[in-house]
């Protein structure tokens, strides 16, 4: 008897849905290189050639910061090995509400209108799953976090619809690429996503640029969800402005999403945050949260480091210096390998422009190029194709992933390996 549909792949029994996930994986390919490479990591000593990560949005330049204080007072009380409220503990959500208003929003925020679930990615997925029906569209400004994409049209089966910005005007954004987007889209637009600090940009949005951006939401009566996951590393001189900050309340349409993962170096404790005024929202994620609870430990542990204020205050500085420093090394290694880079001022990365050194600026040249770096240099940025931008050549690189000497590295062998390329 033949299988039926879906039914087939690998001598295994899968549903239609689970044959889907399993031959058309969501996860991009730069991460597949990057966790098969991972073990072999650039030692200058001992691995000189090894593999230099540049396309993980992790921090690793303040563990010696974080892991002392992760490690003291841990008199874990019974309660944490306890039910309790999936979408995060009173005492966790009061301070986080603290937190956020001290460090992020400058106004009080309710704790009830605070929820804690396993990561910024779950906070998207199950938030647009309660705003979006299938086959429904959100904007989504470009370029952007690759992880987007999966997040949302996985499970939630939306269909995110870009709104390219574009080299010429340094990918600035601006409301008549939004306007263009919907005009063009041929699906409802439920929602717009908005990233600040920029992701992959690293550029900082002001009071201004941000006030046009919610007037304009607020005009097309959809919701804007606010993705600030970077809002305190910001190392640049523009002051980072939240944009829970420019209306006295949130409404039932505006929403924050903010992580432990970027701020606090802490992708691996798995705890994102969602603040919404809008009560059938909170609702139906809290039907969902059974799913993706905060462990009662990992709340507490947070709990205990967020509500030391002081700890906060030198962390995000020193934070904030050893990512400048960083970068100010990182892009110096650019310049004397002669590869053009977009300036940033905040979060992880910034882009590269790799155009100089293509034959055809198309997808598929950059895609080749992408390829020839990670077997060659043994360095791996993100494609911008992943990261949707509305033309090739860009890829994003970046720089607190490894210690700072190993992406100098990476960086140099690029440019020796570019330059013989170009001679050859």
């Amino acid at each position: 008897m033949p299988a039926g549909p879906g039914r087939n792949i690998r001598g295994v029994n899968l549903s239609t849905r689970g044959e889907l996930l399993a031959t058309n994986r969501p996860t991009p390919r730069y991460i597949d290189e990057h966790f098969a490479r991972v073990e072999n990591r650039w030692d200058p000593d001992a691995n000189p050639d090894g593999y230099v990560s540049m396309c993980i949005a992790e921090n690793k330049l303040v563990w010696d910061l974080l892991g002392p204080k992760l490690a003291a007072g841990r008199e874990v009380p019974q309660r944490v090995v306890e039910y309790d409220a999936m979408v995060g503990t009173a005492s966790f959500r009061e301070a986080l509400a603290i937190f956020l208003e001290r460090h992020m929003v400058g106004r009080p925020i309710d704790p009830d209108h605070v929820i804690a679930l396993a990561g910024a990615g779950t906070v998207l997925e199950m938030l647009f799953y309660t705003i979006a029906d299938p086959g429904e569209g959100i904007l989504v400004p470009t370029p952007s976090y690759s992880g987007f994409w999966p997040d949302l049209e996985t499970r939630d089966e939306l269909q995110i619809i870009p709104a390219h910005t574009t080299s010429e005007s340094g990918f600035r954004l601006t409301v008549d690429q939004l306007d263009e987007a919907v005009a063009a889209a041929s699906v409802p637009v439920r929602a717009l996503l908005f990233t600040s600090p920029n992701n992959p940009l690293g550029c900082v949005y002001s009071h201004d640029e941000l006030e046009d951006i919610i007037t304009w939401a607020e005009t097309r009566e959809i919701h804007l969800v606010f993705d600030e996951l970077f809002a305190l590393s910001v190392y640049g001189e523009a002051a980072f402005v939240s944009g829970a900050s420019l209306r006295p309340a949130l409404g039932p349409r505006i929403h924050l999403v903010w992580a432990f993962s970027k701020d606090f170096a802490a992708s691996g404790l798995r705890c994102g945050i969602l603040v919404s005024e809008n009560e059938g929202i909170r609702q139906a994620v809290d039907g969902l949260a059974y799913w993706a609870a905060v462990s009662g430990d990992t709340q507490f542990v947070l709990e205990q480091m967020i509500s030391d204020d002081a700890w906060v205050d030198e962390f995000t500085a020193e934070n904030q210096r050893r990512l400048g420093l960083a970068y100010r090394e990182v892009t110096a290694a650019l310049e004397k390998a002669s590869i053009p880079h977009v300036s940033a001022q905040a979060g992880f990365f910034f882009l590269c422009d790799f155009r100089p050194f293509m034959d055809e600026v198309t997808w598929e040249a950059e895609a080749e190029l992408w390829e020839w770096l990670l077997t060659t240099a043994n360095a791996n940025l993100t494609p911008g194709a992943d990261c949707h931008i509305g033309e090739p050549g860009f890829m994003r690189l970046v720089f607190p992933s490894e210690r700072t000497a190993a992406v100098v590295a990476g960086i140099e062998r690029m440019g020796t390996a570019l330059a013989e390329r170009r001679r050859s």
